[in-house]
């Protein structure tokens, strides 16, 4: 395939995920080919489908998180980590595209979290090896704890906008990343560098009773 073809099928991905947050998966072949520049025909020549096209999106988007996530985790200084807040607008387009997948629901949604948790569970098992995240004695449940914390947040916002707190990702996601991220952050933080028990009495009293449990 010519390079001309893999930049037309790389501008038509951005421009579907930039529209797919803005109107939902309803947004027509046609509009999204407008955004990119391109006919509908090459769309459909590119990606065959509209579903086939959501479906790369859904890729793209994971892959971005997943490489991302992986890199400041294990590779990034914790100043380069957080500097990289100064281009959180960057990402403003993949944020309403999450919020778009997950208000959508339905199977795909449902694929989509599974890529979500199957990333998380990847990114914080290179966190361990880079000896920046504690060991987990069930790390599977570890990355869907904070993939539900990550899905909980989004969703709360798209909800506070709707009660007047703030604004919706779907109408300006640049602003509400910038609201999310004010808000969670500093909390968000503290919450995993320092825990929320004082001591261990709780995972302590589950243990016993799995133990329990089991003998049972």
């Amino acid at each position: 395939m010519r390079s001309e073809d893999l930049t037309a099928r790389a501008r038509i991905r951005d421009a579907a995920v930039a529209r797919f947050g803005r109107d939902g998966f309803r947004a027509p072949v046609r509009t999204i080919a407008e955004d990119a520049g391109v006919s509908a025909g090459l769309v459909i020549h590119h990606f065959g489908s509209k579903d086939a096209l959501r479906a790369e999106c859904d890729e793209h988007v994971l892959r971005v998180i997943r490489e991302e996530k992986s890199s400041a985790i294990a590779e990034k200084s914790p100043a380069e980590t957080i500097g990289m807040l100064a281009h959180v607008q960057e990402y403003a387009p993949l944020f309403a595209y999450i919020v778009r997948s997950l208000m959508d629901g339905g199977a795909a949604a449902a694929h989509f979290v599974d890529g979500l948790m199957d990333d998380a569970a990847d990114y914080l098992e290179a966190g361990e090896a880079a000896g920046t995240v504690r060991g987990s004695r069930d790390p599977r449940g570890r990355a869907r704890q904070v993939v539900a914390t990550q899905v909980g947040l989004i969703v709360m916002a798209q909800l506070d906008a709707a009660a007047g707190r703030g604004v919706a990702p779907t109408d300006d996601p640049g602003t509400a990343i910038d609201e999310l991220t004010s808000r969670t952050m500093l909390a968000g933080l503290e919450l995993y560098t320092h825990g929320l028990f004082t001591d261990s009495r709780y995972l302590d009293a589950y243990l016993h009773f799995q133990q329990d449990k089991e003998k049972s």
